[in-house]
């Protein structure tokens, strides 16, 4: 009796699948008359702002898997992103059967969220063939075999998943550790006549440029075949800006330019109007047009690191061979289980007559002796430094072998600078030099360029002035210590300082 009611189940689930895959879109044309008609979502196909792409650039990507690979969705609050991914979970349960869908939120709330999208969609009669039984308030099984459920925010709950997609939704709110867990629970496999990728997706929005959605895209946002970074901002999902809305004097001109007039988005302009002329300049760029993360925690706002950036140069080889044009300098913070770093950098005068200072070159290395660290040093063929600014605990003796680290940079020939500072000092110095534009960093130094960019404070204290210590520190106050010790001589002083 048994194994006839789970003949029949596997008889109906193949009945209902096979009336279904009449209706599987074979092209972007049909998905996108597919989500029209059947789901009533008109999902924009084009971006207003150049280079955007838009929400049905997502949707065809995890649709028909012929790219494969991850997804990172860096798009704006009330942006959609949430929406979509509920829809791209209902076309994988409809269409390829058998497939295993997790939701996992930045917290429980947020995982119901695009689950509750998914609920109200899934409810229609037209669907009602394809259940097994009743939704829960955490899973949906299909008699196709397809499954989809909700994840907690929890190391132990990710762990014991293996499933083909796993969608994360505000991944800017994600515990480190979960979202490491997460990269080992996918696996590919055949569902129907697809084959489904295992594959993980990152829809958020990006609020601070320290966060792991920062992270992502810093990691991701080039021609990576593994990864694809979508972007879309609030102007890319706007509705069509009709006559009601004039350009002259509208709010949203230096972003739209007119582009709205040929938008086809579900945002109402009026709403837009109104959001912009609530928040700050930074906060609509960050959080609704997704140009940058927010900087305001930052411990250098100013540092420009953008490709192209005013504070980005690359070195002139020749420049740093020549010993008359300028003179060579280290900067260095010790570590053993953190990282040790070295960095050089060329001083020179620029045609104002103002004190330059370009760093060229990085060396950041974890568990390595120092002994280690400056034969890699000499590996580099960069001239010899004049000297190198290094932390003043560096003064300390080793319990073990007696000696301290500056001692052993004198052995090794190094002259050693390390001036005592407050934090605070060394910050204004570095500030200082990037708000007066004598302070360069070449794109080959990626770690310190990501290091500065995400230096920050900390946001629960705001009472607390000293820059959190989470990793960016390390090359942070490398460069400050170079600072600090060069500012010691004295603005203007030429090479007899030196």
């Amino acid at each position: 009796m048994l194994q006839q009611k789970k003949l029949k189940k596997r008889i109906k689930a193949l009945e209902v699948a096979k009336q279904w895959e009449a209706l599987k879109p074979m092209d972007e044309d049909q998905l996108h008359h597919f989500v029209n008609i059947v789901l009533g979502v008109d999902c924009p196909r084009r971006g207003v702002v150049e280079s955007h792409a838009c929400p049905f650039d997502y949707l065809k990507r995890v649709f028909f898997e012929d790219e494969g690979g991850d997804t990172v969705v860096w798009a704006s609050r009330g942006g959609g992103k949430t929406f979509m991914g509920a829809v791209a979970t209902l076309l994988d349960l409809v269409f390829k059967p058998g497939v295993q869908v997790r939701i996992l939120g930045g917290s429980l709330e947020q995982s119901s969220k695009m689950y509750g999208y998914l609920l109200k969609m899934i409810e229609k009669p037209m669907f009602a063939p394809l259940m097994l039984k009743k939704p829960t308030k955490k899973r949906i099984e299909l008699v196709t075999g397809s499954a989809v459920e909700i994840l907690p925010q929890s190391e132990k709950a990710v762990r014991g998943q293996r499933v083909h997609k796993l969608r994360c939704d505000e991944v800017e709110l994600f515990d480190k550790g979960v979202w490491d867990a997460a990269q080992l629970i996918t696996r590919s496999d055949f569902c129907g006549d697809t084959y489904v990728r295992g594959s993980v997706e990152a829809l958020s929005t990006m609020h601070q440029p320290f966060g792991l959605m920062h992270e992502l895209v810093t990691k991701f946002d080039k021609d990576d075949k593994q990864t694809k970074v979508l972007r879309w901002g609030a102007l890319d999902v706007i509705e069509r800006c009709d006559e009601r809305y004039a350009c002259e004097g509208c709010g949203l001109w230096a972003d739209c330019k007119g582009g709205a007039k040929e938008a086809n988005g579900f945002v109402p302009v009026e709403d837009l109007l109104m959001q912009r002329l609530r928040t700050s300049c930074e906060t609509w760029a960050s959080e609704m047009m997704c140009h940058q993360p927010r900087r305001s925690d930052c411990v250098y706002p100013s540092f420009d690191c953008g490709v192209g950036g005013k504070h980005i140069r690359k070195v002139d080889v020749a420049s740093v061979a020549n010993s008359e044009a300028s003179v060579i300098v280290g900067g260095m913070d010790f570590g053993l289980r953190s990282p040790t770093v070295m960095l050089w950098a060329r001083v020179f005068f620029d045609e104002q007559d103002r004190q330059c200072v370009h760093v060229f070159d990085e060396l950041i290395e974890t568990d390595r002796t120092l002994e280690r660290m400056i034969d890699l040093f000499e590996t580099r063929n960069w001239p010899n430094v004049k000297w190198v600014g290094v932390d003043p605990a560096g003064n300390q003796r080793n319990s073990q072998t007696g000696l301290t680290d500056v001692q052993v940079l004198k052995q090794r020939g190094y002259k050693i600078r390390s001036r005592r500072s407050l934090i605070s000092q060394g910050v204004e110095c570095v500030r200082r030099h990037f708000d007066r534009e004598t302070l360069f960093v070449d794109p080959r130094c990626e770690k310190l360029v990501q290091a500065l960019a995400s230096y920050h404070f900390d946001l629960k204290n705001l009472a607390q002035d000293s820059p959190v210590k989470d990793g960016p520190d390390h090359a942070c106050d490398a460069l400050r210590y170079l600072l600090i010790n060069l500012d010691q001589a004295g603005a203007g002083m030429r090479w007899s300082a030196y």
